[in-house]
């Protein structure tokens, strides 16, 4: 089957933002991530596990029932697919879905602990609040999903979870709204990392979402 017109721009802006996350420095060692780009109500747009040297011909469509539709995905992706839909299904506007294994939100994800919101980047790109914890289960098992499910459901404004003892997700509006959630979660988590050597990150004084929404709507 051949590509359809209307994948195309998705797809190359899901290889820009994995061109991105390499560059931020966010990745595991593997590079092992997946992203997707939502399509409609009914598809989205996948790639394969292991994204470094991404080209746009190896992004699959899949729909959320789980079906392959277009292009081809190694049975390791598959398992994933539920992962992506059902963040799809629980929140309309999420545009795009990462799942990546960046080595100091996995630290968290591994210790079971929700990552504070203790840094400015994560005020002003959504995630004003810790990032919760979703129980394991074995990579896109009924289990897994199920949990997420929960986790969403119990934390209706989070736009990020840590999966137990495996790694992060987070989902935006876009890809490059992700991809920027995803880059300040690392950055939080390598702050409350060196932090705790020192004595221990503080919280933010009262008031502080309402500063930074204000402060960024002076120049918008």
């Amino acid at each position: 089957m051949t590509d359809s017109p209307d994948t195309r721009g998705p797809a190359d802006r899901i290889v820009e933002a994995v061109r991105q996350l390499f560059e931020a420095g966010v990745m595991s060692h593997s590079g092992h991530a997946n992203l997707s780009a939502r399509l409609d109500d009914e598809r989205f747009l996948l790639t394969p596990g292991f994204v470094r040297g991404l080209r746009p011909e190896q992004v699959a469509t899949v729909g959320h029932d789980g079906r392959v539709l277009d292009g081809e995905l190694q049975s390791s992706s598959a398992e994933i697919i539920a992962m992506h839909g059902v963040v799809y299904r629980a929140r309309p506007r999420v545009g795009a879905v990462i799942h990546t294994h960046s080595p100091a939100a996995t630290a968290f994800a591994v210790a079971h602990r929700p990552l504070p919101c203790r840094t400015e980047p994560l005020l002003r790109f959504g995630q004003a609040e810790p990032v919760p914890v979703v129980a394991w289960g074995p990579r896109g098992s009924d289990v897994s999903v199920r949990s997420i499910t929960e986790v969403l459901r119990d934390h209706p404004t989070t736009s990020a979870v840590l999966l137990a003892n495996h790694g992060l997700m987070v989902f935006g509006p876009d890809t490059a709204a992700a991809v920027q959630l995803v880059t300040a979660i690392e950055e939080s988590a390598e702050a409350e990392l060196a932090a705790a050597a020192i004595g221990g990150a503080v919280d933010f004084p009262a008031g502080a979402l309402a500063a930074v929404r204000a402060s960024m709507a002076r120049v918008a």
